[in-house]
């Protein structure tokens, strides 16, 4: 069964802490150490926006949107959006992408809302791509 509300807000607040903290001390300390305040705010954008980078696979978002996570601010509700999400997993309360459907199961039963997925894939270098698609027609069924 998926985790209930308490324990779910319990692993989305020590997600968030755990995502935003180091960067607030980080972001102190090169501020303690330069006197430059936009440096604080640039290295406590920087740790959020890793922060993001790392969740952003498990709950539906791209990789890429880790440029969101260093608008300062915007970073914050976007690394709350994503602890919440990431402290349901395996079950999501939410619809998975277009590019997702190929591993997400919509459930039934006592878990009716929840879609199910795996982890999401490892991601493949351009050239394993390339490598996979100029392999040899051999093994294809041509009729």
């Amino acid at each position: 069964m998926p985790r209930g509300l308490v324990g779910r807000s319990l692993i989305a607040a020590l997600l968030f802490a755990a995502a935003v903290v180091p960067g607030w001390i980080l972001g102190g300390l090169a501020e303690r150490w330069t006197g430059s305040a936009l440096l604080d705010w640039i290295v406590t954008g920087a740790w959020a926006g890793l922060a993001v980078r790392l969740l952003a696979p498990w709950a539906s978002y791209r990789p890429r949107d880790a440029w969101l996570g260093v608008i300062p601010l915007y970073n914050w509700y976007l690394v709350c959006v994503l602890s919440w999400r990431v402290a349901l997993l395996p079950y999501r309360d939410w619809e998975p992408r277009d590019d997702e459907l190929w591993r997400a199961r919509w459930l039934t039963g006592d878990l009716l809302g929840y879609w199910r997925a795996d982890s999401p894939p490892p991601v493949r270098r351009q050239r394993e791509r390339v490598r996979a698609a100029t392999s040899p027609a051999a093994a294809r069924r041509t009729r």
